[in-house]
This record gives C-alpha cells, sequence and structure tokens, in this order.
C-alpha cells in the first residue's frame, strides 16, 4: 500500500517518469489512471489529475506520480513510448476521462463502442444514459496504418486475407475479438478489440459501499473470485490500518491457494481442448468439481463466492472441511498426474507448444506481464515472496520459473504451480491457529447478531454500517496481490465517506492482452489459438 508520492507539473510529467526510468530504477508501469475532482474545487488547481504507479525493477519498491492536467487542454504527453504498457492504459483513460495523450499513436477508444458519446467515469456523466452500439466497428482505421508501418502498399493490403476471430468463437476464450491479415495461414498483422464484456465495475464501486463492493470482485476473474474477494478486502483493510486475525489470515492463504488451483486447472484443461486433448479435460475437470462442491459447502456458492469480509471472514471453516479439502488436494494431484502421463513425452504435445507464442523477459516487463506469464519467461517475480503478506515468508515454496517463455513454459509452470499451492495448502492446515475469524472493529465490522438483537448500540452499528457503509480515512491508496493470472492491484482514492470516491482496478490479463497482437505476429493461426489460451485471457477481468 502506498499514498501519492510526487505531485508535478504536467508539463514535467514526462521527463519525470523518464527520470524515474532511466537514474532511479522504476523501469516497470504498472497501471496508470485518471482522478477527476469535480466534487473538490477548491482544494485542486485543476479538475482532472493523471496518476501513474511504478514498481522498481528489483520489484521491491513502488511509488505513484501525479500531475494535474489543464482545464483547457484536457491533455498531457503521452510515454507509450518510454513504457510499452501505457499504450492501452492511456486509451482507457482517454475513453473513460477525455484526456488526451499528445502523440500517442492509435488514441481510440478501447473499452466502450466507437459511438459511445461522453465519459462515463467522469463525476458529471448521468450512470442512466444507456448507450446501445448499432455499427460494428471494422477496425481499418488501425489494420491499414498498421500494414502500411510495415511496408506493404494499398494494392498489397487488398491482396491480404482479413479475417476476424471472435467476439463469438470457441477459440476466443472469452469476449475477445480478434481482426487478422493473413498471408496464408501466416499472421501477417493483428488488430484486438475488447469490451464486449465491459459493464462498468469501477462506475459501480462509486455508488456502493466498501462491504458491497465484494460482490462485484468476484465477477472479475470469475475462474479465481475469491482471489479478487481477497485483493479488495485487503486493500480496504491496509487504508483502515487493520490488521486481520492469524486464523483469518490463514484460511485467506487456504482457499485462495484453492481458488488458484482451480483457474490453473481450466486454462491448461482448455488449452489441451484447443489442441485436440479432450481426454485431458476430463482428467481435470473432474477435480476442479469436487473444489466448487467444497466450496459451496464452504460459502454457499460455487463460482461466484464472496468469501471475504473487510475485516475477515463470512463463515469459519465448517466441521470435516480438512478431510474434504485433503480429498480435492489428492485428485488435483491424480488428475495433474494422469495429464502429464499423456504429454509429458508426447511428441505431438512437445512440436505444437514448444517455440510457440515466444514472450522474451524484457517485453514482457515492458509491457506489464505479470504472474505465470512473466514467471514462464525466467522472471522469478511473485508477490508472495517479493511483497509478502498473510505469512507467505514463512511458507516453504518456490517461485517457478520458465526459461524459453514459450506455451509451453506457460502450460508446465501452471502444473507445477499447482504443486506449489498444494504445499501451500498443506502447511497452512497443519498450522492453521484457532481464534476468531473476524478482528475486533466496531467501525467496520458487523457486530455479532446476539448484540444487534439485544442491545440499542449494536442495532445502531449494524444500521449504520449497512446503509452509511465503512468510513475510510481520505487519501489515495494502491494495494495489490499475486492473483492467478499476476498482480491485481487496487488504486483507491476516499473522500472520507463510506463509498469510494474512485476505483481503478488493475486488471493483470489487461495488459497480457494488450500485448497479444505482437506476440502472434508472424506465426501461424493455429499457433496464435493456443497462444491466447496460454496466456489465460479472463473478459470479466480485462472488461471489468
Amino acid at each position: 500500500m502506498l499514498k501519492c508520492d510526487l505531485l508535478v507539473d504536467s508539463k514535467d510529467l514526462r521527463s519525470t517518469l523518464l527520470n524515474l526510468k532511466n537514474n532511479q530504477d522504476f523501469t516497470i508501469l504498472l497501471d496508470m489512471t485518471v482522478v477527476d475532482y469535480l466534487k473538490f474545487p477548491d482544494s485542486t488547481p485543476s479538475r482532472f489529475a493523471v496518476v501513474y504507479v511504478l514498481r522498481s525493477s528489483d520489484f521491491k519498491k513502488e511509488t505513484t506520480v501525479k500531475a494535474f492536467v489543464s482545464d483547457d487542454t484536457l491533455s498531457v504527453e503521452s510515454v507509450h513510448d518510454l513504457f510499452s504498457s501505457a499504450n492501452w492504459a492511456e486509451r482507457e483513460a482517454y475513453d473513460q476521462y477525455g484526456i488526451k495523450f499528445l502523440n500517442h499513436p492509435n488514441l481510440k477508444r478501447v473499452l466502450n463502442h466507437k459511438e459511445f458519446v461522453g465519459h462515463p467515469l467522469r463525476k458529471d456523466y448521468k450512470i442512466t444514459d444507456g448507450q446501445i452500439s448499432k455499427e460494428t466497428d471494422d477496425l481499418m482505421d488501425e489494420m491499414t496504418p498498421l500494414l502500411k508501418s510495415k511496408g506493404y502498399s494499398d494494392q498489397e493490403i487488398e491482396d491480404l486475407m482479413l479475417l476476424n476471430v471472435g467476439p463469438s468463437h470457441p477459440a476466443s476464450h472469452g469476449t475477445i475479438r480478434n481482426f487478422l491479415a493473413m498471408e496464408g495461414e501466416t499472421i501477417t498483422a493483428c488488430v484486438t478489440e475488447i469490451g464486449y464484456l465491459h459493464r462498468g465495475f469501477e462506475k459501480a464501486c462509486e455508488h456502493h459501499t466498501y462491504s458491497q463492493v465484494i460482490p462485484y470482485t468476484d465477477r472479475l476473474n470469475y475462474c479465481s473470485a475469491i482471489l479478487n474477494n481477497i485483493g479488495w478486502a485487503k486493500a480496504v483493510e491496509e487504508m483502515l490500518d487493520i490488521e486481520i486475525t492469524p486464523r483469518a489470515k490463514m484460511i485467506r492463504v487456504i482457499i485462495g491457494e484453492l481458488s488458484r488451483i482451480i483457474d490453473h486447472i481450466v486454462c491448461n484443461a482448455a488449452n489441451m481442448v484447443d489442441l485436440g486433448g479432450l481426454t485431458s479435460l476430463w482428467y481435470l475437470f473432474s477435480a476442479r468439481d469436487k473444489a466448487y462442491d467444497l466450496l459451496s459447502k464452504l460459502t454457499g456458492a460455487r463460482l461466484t463466492n464472496t468469501y471475504t469480509r473487510i475485516g475477515g471472514l463470512e463463515f469459519d471453516l465448517y466441521d470435516g472441511f480438512a478431510a474434504d479439502l485433503e480429498d480435492v488436494l489428492k485428485a488435483t494431484e491424480s488428475g495433474v498426474d494422469d495429464v502429464l502421463s499423456l504429454i509429458a513425452h508426447n511428441r505431438i504435445y512437445h512440436d505444437r507448444t514448444q517455440d510457440v507464442g515466444v514472450i522474451k523477459a524484457d517485453f514482457a516487463l515492458a509491457n506489464g506481464i505479470s504472474g505465470p506469464n512473466l514467471r514462464a519467461t525466467g522472471v522469478a517475480h511473485d508477490l508472495r515472496k517479493d511483497k509478502p503478506y498473510y505469512g507467505y515468508e514463512n511458507f516453504d515454496f518456490d517461485v517457478v520459473v520458465g526459461s524459453h517463455g514459450d506455451v509451453y513454459d506457460r502450460m508446465m509452470c501452471r502444473f507445477e504451480e499447482i504443486t506449489q499451492s498444494i504445499k501451500i495448502i498443506r502447511q497452512a492446515m497443519k498450522n492453521l491457529p484457532d481464534g476468531a475469524i473476524n478482528v475486533y472493529a466496531p467501525n467496520a465490522v458487523l457486530p455479532l447478531k446476539k448484540d444487534v438483537y439485544g442491545n440499542i448500540e449494536g442495532l445502531m452499528n449494524q444500521f449504520k454500517l449497512t446503509f452509511e457503509g465503512i468510513m475510510v480515512p481520505k487519501g489515495e491508496y494502491y494495494s495489490s496481490t499475486e492473483a492467478t493470472n499476476g498482480e491485481l492491484g487496487f488504486f483507491i482514492v476516499s473522500d472520507g465517506s463510506g463509498r469510494p470516491y474512485k476505483v481503478k482496478c488493475r486488471p493483470p490479463c489487461f495488459y497480457s492482452l494488450a500485448a497479444y497482437s505482437k506476440i502472434v505476429e508472424g506465426t501461424m493461426l493455429a499457433d496464435a489459438v493456443i497462444t491466447m489460451a496460454s496466456l489465460n485471457f479472463i473478459a470479466g477481468e480485462f472488461d471489468r
């Protein structure tokens, strides 16, 4: 967690970021966003400010840079050439707030459709104004300049085959549209379009209490919903300076790692289907189904669990949980072993996955790629090790890394991460402490029912927390966790009320998908399909 560290003039923004990158080792742009201070006209020099979140190359330090944007121009210099990850981030900021980034190569909407009028994250935008897209974007405004930059003439462009893969296609793994220019079966250029599942997560957060946001986080990466719950709850607890109980920490580790296992199962099993190996899906999904049975028994829901609470958890572990969990872990180990027995020495599998969809370490870091997709390139970065939380520093587990960054490495990293998560879970169960699952914090945690029904103070506290929300101190914060696909971050602005003034989610999939078009150029169409599957894009996460 951190507060904004550096406030600079917008004219000096680019030079400041360049200095931080070259001279102070802040080489990674994690995320950027805009804050609309419309409700604070007397305390800010202008209405809008851009905020950049940076991390050092050793992954140990973070800093934020803020610059207020002139009300006259509503523009700042683009830094896409300094940080590749800024490309889509700046497009999103333009789309949602209307801030123009000068010299950006493709400044157009990225989440909202091209016919959309206005900028929905501005404070004066009416959320009841629904706008329906009536015309599909042909994307030639992006494809033609891209092909010409590669030396194609107008006639040569006419001779290429243009192909849409998605948004409604099994191989797109979600509502993703990839517009391809092809020479035979080889992809010459790719343009990616998202926004088909965009539901306004960040706008919805502004109109709900901090606790009411938890179910919305379930719908980000719905393959590992509890890890999203944990990321949000951890961010708000840090803002409140609340430390949850030892038992709650350990249970969050257990259930979070189980969610990581489920997500990795979905990713690798779906990739096997794309490769033609349906049997592998059944081996893995059998264990996944057992895990969902356990989560349903614990939380009351199979997929979107809404299990965490600010200050702890909704439920404690039920009687017999340990035995049920061990059954799930054994089924998972058996499923992984069965699948590896089919592919570990399979020539067809190796030919289809090795040296395919290669991502180099420097490219991954420059484009904000994190999680197993980064570790597969050989970079041993894991927030559970580099910035440990919930006692992860006390667990014996390995950070799994690859060497080549191809489809094979990404899949094998996930298989091995399943094994490491099982190892963590068993250690956590062995050392699970007794005690309460919710911290005593009347300003944040609902009172016990006996107090609600038994005394007026408890009743009033329940009423105020439910209707007014948790009063979070004023400030601007960034907090992150190691979600299944990488760094899940929340940049939150609090005005001291029970509802967040602004929320910016940093979804790991967003930056991986932004880089996808470059990754698949020069590859074959069939290889692009399994490259996409191996990167594990989740539409609910990158669209929000």
